[in-house]
């Protein structure tokens, strides 16, 4: 069973994602465990200060090194470190992706520590000295390193066994649903549920025929088109922070 620990200014962001949904579900259930570190405590003088301006200027500030460290290490102090990753969600990281995801989990370590970075970046002496790796939703900046953290676990806990009752619904989701033609991962096909006809707008009748095989054949196509239209790619197939 993983266990998460965040490293974060803003702890109940985390709690209310994991005791809700389906993460809810699986935590209670013991398919993985969360914990929560207040960087605060760890930080400097009366006011526990933990961000200072940064050399050579510029706007905002920077979470500084030493509480870092001390936080890092004590969420390490009774871990094997050699089946821990520490992990830090900044804008430079690879971007969060199926490859990463599975990569993560054919390593399967028992602990991942998740810092969750504020203000205008973590002191790079830090990122340097005391984490595995860099991790990124994309190609734009949110708030806290909260957001892309809880995505990661999201996604990570996903592919656990026991945490969807239904396994085929996991295969079948957008970057699992892999095209046979060219072994590429797809997005999901168009989903239609009752009533049949809506103000004009009809379900396929491809769906309602009961033609399995059919129903296949088109799902694929649809899960092609939706791949090239979305990712704008010639080839039949595509994939999908802080």
């Amino acid at each position: 069973m993983p266990t998460f620990h965040f490293i974060t200014l803003f702890p109940e962001t985390i709690s209310v994602w994991f005791s809700t949904s389906i993460p809810g579900k699986a935590a209670k259930n013991g398919i993985f465990s969360v914990r929560t570190v207040q960087l605060r405590d760890f930080g400097k003088g009366a006011h526990r200060q933990v961000d200072d301006t940064a050399y050579g200027g510029g706007g905002g500030m920077v979470l500084t090194v030493e509480p870092l460290v001390k936080a890092t290490e004590h969420a390490l102090s009774d871990l094997d470190r050699k089946r821990t990753r520490v992990i830090a969600f900044t804008p430079g990281g690879k971007t969060l992706d199926r490859a990463l995801l599975d990569r993560l989990h054919a390593e399967s370590p028992e602990h991942f520590v998740l810092i969750c970075g504020h203000y205008e970046g973590i002191d790079q002496r830090f990122l340097d000295g005391w984490v595995d790796e860099e991790i990124s939703l994309g190609d734009f900046v949110v708030t806290g390193g909260e957001l892309p953290a809880v995505a990661f676990v999201d996604a990570y806990v996903r592919q656990l066994p026991g945490t969807l009752r239904d396994r085929e619904a996991f295969e079948s989701e957008s970057f699992q649903l892999v095209d046979p033609r060219t072994e590429e991962p797809l997005l999901e096909y168009p989903q239609y549920t009752r009533p049949a006809q809506y103000r004009g707008r009809n379900v396929p009748a491809v769906l309602l025929g009961g033609n399995h095989s059919a129903i296949h054949e088109w799902r694929l196509e649809q899960s092609r088109k939706r791949t090239r239209s979305k990712h704008g790619r010639a080839q039949d197939a595509g994939p999908n922070n802080a």
